[in-house]
């Protein structure tokens, strides 16, 4: 007879070995924070839409509001960089979900005793992307003061995992709640959210860092700066990321489009959306569990399966094989992001870590909107099928040839497991 003990009891010291993080409660209240927080954005995702046109706004307000918030959130991403950097990132954090959560109470009194205004949803987008600009940086610098790095890559991957299971159900569950309890219930959820996600933060401790003494803004920002720039692997990295955030937005763009005229409507358009948060979900437990030795090399390649679901809606008009190749994309995004963010947290230094992460998003998104906005007239220069291909062409070209890069293949592990960088 076969003994099977050994089979049984390693992927449970896998899964266990995985978990590790939550064991440690500063991690674990961080999580909790993000955990909840994440549920009630999930939620109000939707519900912001609908609010704008329950009070009278249209497809053009929502746009608007759309733009604005990322607008906001990329233009104080660099002041979010340097204050996490300055100050204690937890109270910077603090100060981003208080500012948040405030917005979003505001915002669901307005709702609920009937005085909201499309201007009045506007400027609470725009603060909350504010908020957002300050949160994530100091989240980046965080994470590393509450685990050992060892664990850096399971850290990161549980803080995503709650993030991609919701996008899975989230709108789903707030299209149903808003059908029963109308949307300014749904932001008073959120305000809730983030009012656990305060006191989480507030409880939590972390060891004191050496803060740096007081200097120039501007002094701060071109210390950030010469930390990138002297990384030739990193910034050629987010050159080719900023290429896939161009290319993207061709399938955000022209999918409705091609969805309403030929694949059945938005039933259908909100399978191929639903589809990727699975993928998200599967690549949350492959990173999880798995750590290749040279990350950048894996996270890069599996990057470019993002011209999958770009190439399925160009050449098919099969809806089960648009949803597969997003799912894929949605594996290989989510696979990047948790090999991409604990590789960043090791390689950076700790007193220029949020700055630098900072940089890291404004050059990876800074270019988004441009896609947004050539997408649809480009569709109607060449069509949509050469549109959908030249989009494929620029997201997954670039993020294969970059592995190529001698830098960005030095980035491994040792024999010990750790994260190192390029020679030199």
């Amino acid at each position: 007879m076969t003994d099977t003990t050994d089979d049984v009891r390693a992927p449970r010291s896998r899964f266990t070995e995985a978990l590790r993080p939550l064991a440690i409660r500063p991690y674990r209240l961080l999580w909790l924070g993000s955990t909840t927080s994440s549920l009630g954005d999930a939620v109000v995702q939707i519900a912001l839409v609908f609010a704008v046109l329950n009070i009278g706004g249209n497809a053009t307000d929502i746009g608007i509001i759309e733009a604005l918030q990322t607008v906001a959130r990329v233009t104080f991403l660099l002041a979010g960089g340097v204050w996490a950097d300055r100050l204690r990132r937890q109270y910077v954090m603090l100060a981003a979900d208080v500012l948040r959560g405030v917005v979003e109470a505001a915002l669901a009194v307005l709702l609920l005793t009937g005085h909201a205004h499309v201007w009045e949803i506007a400027v609470g987008a725009v603060l909350y992307g504010i908020g957002a600009s300050f949160f994530g940086p100091a989240s980046t610098g965080l994470t590393p003061e509450t685990v050992p790095a060892d664990q850096l890559q399971e850290a990161n991957s549980l803080l995503n995992l709650p993030q991609s299971f919701f996008s899975v159900g989230g709108p789903a569950i707030g299209g149903v709640l808003i059908a029963v309890f109308g949307t300014g219930w749904l932001f008073a959820f959120d305000a809730a959210t983030f009012a656990v996600s305060v006191l989480s933060l507030a409880l939590l401790r972390v060891p004191a860092r050496t803060l740096p003494p007081p200097g120039s803004f501007l002094a701060d920002l071109a210390a950030g700066w010469h930390e990138l720039a002297i990384r030739p692997w990193y910034w050629i990295n987010l050159i080719a990321h900023a290429c896939w955030n161009f290319a993207m937005p061709a399938l955000l763009v022209l999918g409705p489009v091609i969805a309403a005229r030929s694949l059945g409507g938005a039933s259908a358009y909100g399978l191929i959306s639903g589809s990727f948060g699975v993928g998200a979900v599967v690549a949350g437990i492959f990173v999880l569990r798995v750590k290749p030795r040279r990350p950048l090399v894996v996270g890069n390649l599996l990057l470019t399966l993002g011209a999958l679901p770009l190439l399925a809606l160009a050449f098919t008009r099969s809806v089960p094989l648009i949803c597969v190749a997003n799912a894929v994309n949605g594996f290989g995004l989510v696979s990047l992001n948790g090999l991409w963010s604990p590789t960043m947290q090791v390689l950076i230094p700790e007193q220029v870590r949020s700055r630098v992460d900072s940089y890291d998003w404004l050059v990876s998104l800074v270019i988004m909107p441009v896609g947004y906005a050539v997408a649809g007239p480009l569709a109607a220069s060449i069509g949509y099928t050469s549109t959908l291909v030249a989009a494929a062409i620029v997201l997954s070209v670039p993020c294969a040839l970059v592995v190529l890069v001698p830098g960005v293949r030095g980035v491994h592990r040792n024999a010990a497991g750790e994260i190192v960088g390029p020679e030199g």
